[in-house]
C-alpha cells in the first residue's frame, strides 16, 4: 500500500487526509443517526399516555427532552403549555417547530463537508492526473534529441493513474454515503413533524 502511495507521488496526500475524514464522518453519522437516539418508535404513544389528562411536572419533561431528538420537540410543547396555559395553538406549534430546527440542524450536521469531500475527491484526482501529466511531457527531450527518462515517464504515468482512480474511490462511497444520510436525515425530519402534530393537537383539546 505504502509503495503505491508513493508511486502516486505527493498529489495523492490530500486525497487520503479525504478519505480519513470521509471515514470518520461516516462512523459518527451512523452512531448519531441511530433510531434509538432520534425516534424511539414508542415514545409518542408514551408521552401522549402520560399527558392524557395534564401536562406533566417538570421533573417529566426534562427527562423527556433528554431521551432523544424527538423528546427534545415533545418536550418544548409541554414546557410552553405548562409555563403558560393560556399560550394559543400557534405559540404552542411555533415553540415546538424552534426545537425542531435546532434538532434539525444537528441531524445535519457533517452532512456538507461529506458532500464537498464527495465532490471534491474527483478534482483533486483530476490534479492529480495533470501533475502526472506534467512530468510525462517534462520526461520528453528536446525537439531533435534522441531518447529520454523512463523512470521520469513511469512514474509520471503512476502519478496521473493512481490519482485519477483513488479520487474516484474516495469520491464515489462519500456520494453514496452522503445521499444515505440526507434520504435518513428527512425521514427523520418527517416522523418530527408528523409527531408534533399530533402532540399539538393532542395538547390543544388538553386545553380547552
Amino acid at each position: 500500500m505504502f509503495s503505491i502511495l508513493q508511486a502516486a507521488g505527493w498529489p495523492i496526500w490530500p486525497l487520503v487526509a479525504c478519505s480519513v475524514l470521509a471515514m470518520a464522518l461516516v462512523i459518527e453519522r451512523f452512531i448519531s443517526l441511530k433510531a434509538i437516539k432520534v425516534v424511539p418508535p414508542k415514545l409518542l404513544n408514551e408521552v401522549l399516555s402520560v399527558a392524557r389528562t395534564s401536562v406533566p411536572g417538570p421533573d417529566v419533561v426534562n427527562q423527556l427532552e433528554k431521551n432523544s431528538a424527538l423528546g427534545e420537540v415533545l418536550a418544548s410543547g409541554l414546557r410552553a403549555l405548562s409555563n403558560n396555559p393560556r399560550c394559543s395553538e400557534d405559540e404552542l406549534r411555533s415553540s415546538m417547530e424552534s426545537a425542531g430546527r435546532l434538532v434539525a440542524h444537528r441531524l445535519e450536521r457533517y452532512l456538507s463537508a461529506l458532500a464537498t469531500i464527495a465532490s471534491a475527491a474527483p478534482l483533486m484526482g483530476l490534479f492529480g492526473t495533470v501533475v502526472g501529466m506534467i512530468e510525462i511531457f517534462g520526461s520528453q527531450p528536446p525537439t531533435g534529441a534522441t531518447g529520454g527518462n523512463p523512470a521520469q515517464l513511469a512514474h509520471g504515468i503512476s502519478v496521473a493513474l493512481y490519482n485519477t482512480a483513488f479520487g474516484l474511490i474516495v469520491a464515489i462511497p462519500s456520494l453514496i454515503f452522503w445521499r444515505y444520510f440526507r434520504a435518513r436525515v428527512d425521514e427523520y425530519l418527517l416522523t418530527l413533524e408528523l409527531a408534533s402534530e399530533r402532540l399539538a393537537r393532542h395538547l390543544n383539546t388538553l386545553r380547552k
